[in-house]
């Protein structure tokens, strides 16, 4: 059985604190070993959406392949109020984005954000 390790971006700018604290607490429920780096308070990237934000980086170790996972954070994102069209109001209640999976950027830009660096550093990675 392989051990993928993979890296996270939580991200929340609506009702911020208590959509990140949900995403923390489902998150752990399929990723018992997750860690959390602290929140971060940001501003939006782009005009359309609503400032400030709330981010958090995260890294866990699974067995399961990377659509598994892609799927059980569309999953979490949806039971925590994500909708389709909240994106053309500005609204973003949670995403959740995988940025890493084993040795795979898959986000390199999101990767360079310095709240996604000093998330790395204070988890020690």
């Amino acid at each position: 059985m392989t051990l993928h390790s993979c890296l996270l971006c939580l991200g929340s700018n609506f009702y911020r604190t208590a959509h990140l604290a949900y995403a923390r607490r489902d998150l752990k429920v399929f990723f018992p070993d997750i860690r959390f780096a602290s929140e971060m308070e940001t501003e939006a990237i782009g005009s359309r959406f609503l400032s400030p934000f709330s981010n958090q980086v995260a890294y866990f170790e699974t067995t399961q392949d990377r659509e598994q996972v892609r799927g059980i954070l569309k999953l979490i994102e949806r039971d925590n109020g994500r909708l389709p069209e909240d994106k053309a109001q500005g609204v973003v209640k949670l995403d959740i984005d995988l940025l890493k999976f084993d040795d795979e950027v898959l986000k390199p830009a999101d990767l360079a954000l310095p709240y996604v660096q000093a998330g790395l550093k204070e988890l020690g990675l």
